[in-house]
């Protein structure tokens, strides 16, 4: 795998996770307590022994490259591994930012040109699964493939959201379509026993979708990228092209976990679906495979008369008599007395606040980081840094499905309140 290079596409705005990346971007989100969505595509590289990685950004990226920084040192005393944060940049030549996925790799190809390697793994930023790309690199390699395209079986309610393939007994990508519904979408369906799928998992799922993850050989990359500069998304624009000029297009089938973290509502669900026991969809307990991500160096978990159920908490928190259900806690969270947390995700905080500073506080009439005691909350996200005063109680009242009240400190997104990075919520508020 030294003859792979890595890059990895942080995506744009984040508009869909917003306000999330009102402040970060998309791939610097925290991610289960601890982690953040970057270290995903990082920690499957370093696993498949790829240490050579480029991460592409447009979009407030600071605590992206300071999070990197911080975690992924590779080149040793004698490696060359290394992460590297790409931001875009306005060039006499490339004026504009960053049009989509091809258009991004386009614009620095001039260095990714520049590394004696023979092939480019294309990666997505927001993504949430675990899996060997050196089997996907070995299976394009045997198969002589210009390019492969990692394939997710789904079934016929998903499909319609996904750049779907059509491919022969052996693989070979014969048709691609984006997003078709009715009879376009019919047209789309394979057996998809054929790569290792259950009759029955078979028949519910009949179609290959692609997850944007790509392997393409060097010469293949370059030539589509310079031969057709108007082309700015790979899924929409670069594979057609490929399979109508007939380069060899081969589909890696993944049958595994796999989640597209591209919204607040898919975000919510996928953090609090690790707490599910005793087997939750997506681990981050596997020796063999780790997930890594900043060594922090905190305290453990202080609990003092608390109740939990099926939860996650991250270390360096302190909770005090206090129900949590169904929630992920991250790092160096602070819940105090009598405060009911239920289905909800709490992102931690940077640092911490003495108890003198939050004695401080309290007398000047400010709000100490955490959750204040007698405090209700449910169904939501509190960003990193919350101050939430006491006797607060945030449920969604009103079974609102969308809301901007940015001066208030929150916004609702699929019915889930986001309280924003660094707010403050004063005391007794109901939302």
């Amino acid at each position: 795998m030294k003859r792979v290079l890595a890059i990895i596409l942080g995506g744009g705005k984040g508009s869909r996770l917003y306000p999330l990346t009102k402040m970060r971007a998309k791939p610097a989100v925290p991610l289960a307590g601890k982690y953040r969505l970057i270290d995903i595509p990082i920690s499957n590289c370093i696993n498949s022994d790829i240490s050579k990685m480029y991460v592409l950004t447009q979009f407030n990226s600071a605590s992206l490259n300071r999070h990197i920084g911080q975690t992924y040192n590779l080149s040793g005393p004698f490696g060359q591994g290394f992460v590297e944060v790409l931001a875009a940049q306005q060039t006499p030549e490339t004026p504009s930012w960053f049009e989509g996925t091809a258009d991004a790799v386009r614009k620095y190809q001039w260095l990714f040109q520049e590394w004696d390697v023979d092939e480019y793994l294309i990666l997505s930023g927001d993504q949430l699964y675990r899996m060997d790309y050196s089997l996907f690199v070995e299976q394009h390699r045997k198969t002589g493939a210009d390019l492969t395209v990692a394939a997710l079986p789904v079934d016929s309610a998903q499909a319609e959201a996904f750049g779907l393939m059509r491919t022969d007994e052996s693989g070979n990508i014969k048709e691609f379509r984006e997003k078709p519904t009715g009879d376009s979408l019919k047209a789309m369906a394979v057996d998809t026993s054929r790569f290792g799928l259950e009759a029955s998992e078979a028949l519910e799922k009949p179609y290959l979708a692609s997850m944007g993850i790509y392997v393409f050989s060097r010469s293949t990359l370059f030539d589509l990228l310079n031969k057709f500069p108007s082309y700015t998304d790979f899924g929409k624009e670069i594979i057609p092209e490929a399979l109508g000029r007939g380069d060899k297009l081969k589909s890696y089938v993944f049958n595994d976990y796999w989640e597209d973290i591209g919204t607040i509502g898919a975000f919510f669900e996928s953090n609090l679906a690790l707490t599910q026991q005793p087997t939750p969809p997506f681990s981050f307990y596997d020796e063999k495979f780790p997930i890594y991500t900043r060594p922090r160096y905190l305290p453990p978990s202080k609990i003092v008369d608390t109740q939990i159920t099926d939860s996650i908490v991250s270390e360096g928190s302190i909770l005090k008599s206090c129900s949590i259900h169904h929630c992920v806690l991250g790092v160096r969270s602070r819940i105090e007395s009598d405060v009911v947390l239920n289905e909800t995700l709490v992102m931690g905080s940077d640092f911490y606040e003495s108890y003198e500073e939050r004695i401080a506080l309290r007398k000047g009439g400010g709000i100490p980081l955490g959750v204040g005691q007698g405090t209700t909350v449910k169904r939501a996200i509190l960003d990193k840094n919350a101050r939430i005063g006491d006797n607060v109680t945030i449920v969604n009242k009103d079974n609102v499905e969308e809301a901007d009240r940015a001066e208030q400190g929150f916004y609702i997104r699929n019915g889930i309140v986001v309280i924003v990075k660094n707010a403050t919520i004063p005391d007794g508020t109901i939302i």
